[in-house]
């Protein structure tokens, strides 16, 4: 028989991740798919795939490294995971100390609170499960590893300005990516990393920028997150590690 292998959605209860939790779930590709996030606020009970075959739901606060690494280890024995998509991300709102987001237009909204905000979630917890995750995607199956990022991470893509700490978390967050590809070739040949720009999508993280977005190039969560499945069945390691977009563009780094 086939080994399967493992699924896990990093932020399971966002807009796009209860969208990867649930196609995955839906695909029947895995022994068991791992849906994590800081603060379930659905409950199962209003979503049937929870209850399916194969589905684990677990609620963690993943902003603790030591929590990250606990979660981790009690996963070795549980075979391989083949695919992990990360769907973290901040872009405005109010953290859980106070601090209010907004993406900046001028320097002068510039604040150190506001930069360790954007770094804190969009750079920092990545690297750490990029850091934890090694001995879990390592094995005898292709296995992939993927970031939801943005194409304002890319450096040689900006030019129009602003929006300072979002475009500078995710430029480091590719970066990091990029550099971890390296070791992983070392490491875990069978890994592929991935940064995905899932385009402009209807969740609460883009509603109050859609004004100026064109109808057709709005998003649904579905159409999203299909594409970057679609385009992880064509992704291999010694190529990795992958900037794209929805449509499966290469984005400059």
């Amino acid at each position: 028989m086939t080994q399967k292998g493992n699924a896990l959605v990093i932020g399971a209860s966002g807009g796009l991740g209860r969208e990867v939790y649930r196609q995955l779930l839906a695909s029947g590709q895995y022994e068991t798919v791992y849906g994590i996030s800081r603060q379930i606020t659905q409950k199962p009970s209003a979503d049937i795939s929870y209850f399916v075959k194969g589905a684990k739901l677990i609620e963690l606060d993943y902003t603790k490294e030591s929590a990250v690494a606990d979660f981790c280890h009690g996963l070795e024995h549980q075979g391989q995971f083949t695919r992990i998509i990360c769907c973290s991300g901040v872009l405005h709102g109010v953290t859980d100390n106070g601090v209010k987001l907004h993406p900046e237009k001028r320097l002068e909204e510039l604040s150190a609170d506001t930069l360790s905000a954007y770094f804190a979630t969009n750079t920092v917890l990545p690297a750490l499960w990029l850091r934890y995750l090694l001995p879990l995607v390592k094995g005898s199956l292709s296995a992939d590893v993927s970031f939801f990022s943005a194409r304002v991470g890319s450096i040689e893509d900006n030019n129009l300005g602003g929006w300072y700490g979002y475009r500078a978390s995710k430029a480091a967050l590719n970066m990091l990516v990029k550099t971890a590809q390296v070791e992983y070739q070392r490491r875990a040949k069978n890994v592929t990393l991935v940064c995905y720009h899932p385009g402009t999508v209807d969740t609460p993280l883009s509603e109050p920028f859609q004004n100026n977005v064109k109808p057709e190039k709005l998003f649904t969560s579905e159409f999203s997150v299909s594409r970057l499945l679609l385009h992880l069945s064509t992704v291999q390691p010694d190529k990795g590690p992958y900037f794209i977009d929805w449509d499966g563009k290469e984005i400059p780094w």
